[in-house]
């Protein structure tokens, strides 16, 4: 399967420039799908690390974007009541008109996640069960048949309207690279979706993925393989360590060498990216969602689509 090109709006990057108005994303977006990409992405967070809305966003995208698909990279299902969270999807597929992918997580153990959770009153602990709950909630209101429901949430009757524009909801992808979340996402999940491993390390957990899958009887082959890749092109191989190193510890607030050991990354010359961006549709990823680190990103997605081209995908 020719491999997809996603592109990361920097939410995140404009608000921490001061810079919150949604008119420049727009156009970014509009740029991107006419450079060829195939998704536009949003990130979440509440107060951790302040951005726009993703849903919301994602909204005036569709609207902007006609052709491409929209998604989180990623969500934070436990931190929205699942019954909310259904009408949003559901309403924000039925604008995009089926090009909506949810992309979803369970949120790192920081204190200033913590802190976010607190603040929107949800507890922090057993967040993997509340947001497995939710979603499976989100996808019994996703009918649009009368749904009964006794656990953390209480719906009696409930009927969603309107159910979203794709049969049974949106795809659903999560990361993860522990054992147990492989396993959650062969058995749960429509895609995976994670932000560490090298090539090989992906093709390996992608393969146990897949296992996981059809040990519960489900049709691996219908699954997506995706990565979340930050990128920083530059033919000055240091400026473009530099700018990467910078762009993430002014991001995370942590030093970059703890960041990068964790985040899959490419510093360097346009000519040296085309590999590895190769590299890892052999290793089985058939969706790249990529995210600059810094830099003029109308420059940086033109030399993605020079090698795409190259690489004729």
């Amino acid at each position: 399967m020719t491999p997809k090109l996603g592109y990361l709006l920097p939410t995140r990057e404009q608000i921490m420039e001061g810079r919150p108005e949604t008119g420049p994303m727009l156009e970014l977006a509009t740029r991107a799908e006419a450079m060829g990409f195939d998704s536009i992405w949003v990130g979440d967070s509440l107060l951790a690390r302040p951005r726009h809305e993703p849903l919301t966003l994602l909204a005036g995208v569709a609207g902007r974007v006609p052709r491409v698909q929209i998604g989180t990279a990623v969500l934070l299902p436990a931190l929205r009541n699942p019954v909310l969270l259904a009408h949003q999807v559901a309403t924000l597929d039925q604008v995009s008109e089926g090009r909506l992918i949810l992309g979803v997580g369970i949120a790192a153990d920081r204190p200033n996640i913590r802190a976010e959770f607190a603040a929107a009153g949800v507890p922090f602990d057993k967040r993997v069960g509340r947001m497995m709950e939710g979603l499976r909630l989100c996808k019994a209101l996703w009918t649009g048949q009368p749904v009964d429901w006794d656990g953390r949430w209480q719906v009696a009757q409930g009927v969603l309207a309107p159910v979203p524009y794709r049969t049974g909801g949106p795809p659903l992808w999560i990361g993860g690279n522990l054992q147990a979340s492989l396993e959650r996402a062969g058995k749960h999940f429509d895609g995976w979706f994670p932000i560490a491993p090298a090539p090989d390390l992906f093709a390996t957990q992608w393969a146990d993925i897949k296992q996981a899958a059809r040990d519960a009887g489900r049709a691996a082959e219908n699954m997506t393989g995706a990565m979340y890749l930050t990128v920083a092109i530059d033919e000055n191989a240091q400026r473009a360590d530099d700018r990467m190193n910078a762009f993430l510890e002014n991001y995370y607030g942590v030093p970059a060498a703890a960041t990068r050991k964790r985040q899959a990354s490419y510093t360097g010359p346009e000519a040296g990216l085309g590999a590895w961006l190769d590299s890892y549709a052999k290793a089985g990823a058939t969706h790249l969602m990529i995210r600059f680190a810094g830099g003029d990103h109308p420059a940086q997605m033109a030399a993605v689509a020079r090698v795409r081209a190259s690489l004729k995908w």
